[in-house]
C-alpha cells in the first residue's frame, strides 16, 4: 500500500510540475511583450528617481573669508617700468596707438578714451584696429596681454 501511495504521489508531483511549467510557458510566450515592457519601465523609473535625486541634491556652499595679514617689514617699492623701444620700433606702433593701448590697459572703453583724448570714437576704433593688427591681436584683452609681454605696457 505504501508503494502505491508513493507512486501516486510521485506521479501527482510530476503532473503538477508539468502543469506549472506549461502555465509558465503560456505566460512567457503569450505575455512576453508586457513582461519585458514592465521590466524596462521599472528600470527607467529607478533611473529617473536616482537622476532626480542626484540633480536636485543641494550642493555645498563655498565660504570665502578674508584674512588680514600684517607685516612689520616695509613693502617693496614697485619696479619702475621701462618701455621696450626696440619692440616698439620693430612693430611700427605710433605714439598715439601706444597711448590708446595704455588707456585700454587701464580698462577704459572707446567712448571714455575718445573723451579723454578729445577725438571721435571712430578715430579711437581706427587706432585700436591698427594697433591690434600690428600686435597680431584679435581682442582688447589679447592686445593688452601681448603689450605687457613685449614690454610696451606697464
Amino acid at each position: 500500500m505504501k508503494r502505491h501511495i508513493l507512486i501516486l504521489g510521485l506521479v501527482g508531483g510530476i503532473l503538477i510540475a508539468i502543469l506549472r511549467w506549461s502555465e509558465y510557458q503560456f505566460l512567457v510566450i503569450e505575455h512576453s511583450l508586457e513582461i519585458y515592457g514592465a521590466i524596462v519601465a521599472i528600470i527607467f523609473v529607478v533611473f529617473g528617481i536616482w537622476l532626480g535625486i542626484k540633480l536636485t541634491k543641494p550642493r555645498e556652499k563655498i565660504v570665502l573669508r578674508e584674512v588680514l595679514i600684517t607685516t612689520t617689514a616695509e613693502p617693496a617699492a614697485p619696479a619702475t617700468f621701462t618701455l621696450n623701444q626696440v619692440q616698439l620700433d620693430a612693430l611700427g606702433i605710433t605714439p598715439r596707438e601706444l597711448e590708446i593701448l595704455t588707456l585700454i590697459a587701464q580698462g577704459l572703453s572707446n567712448r571714455e578714451i575718445a573723451a579723454r583724448l578729445f577725438v571721435s570714437e571712430n578715430t579711437v576704433k581706427t587706432h585700436c584696429s591698427r594697433a591690434f593688427d600690428k600686435l597680431g591681436a584679435r581682442r582688447r584683452t589679447q592686445a593688452v596681454q601681448l603689450g605687457k609681454q613685449l614690454g610696451l605696457l606697464p
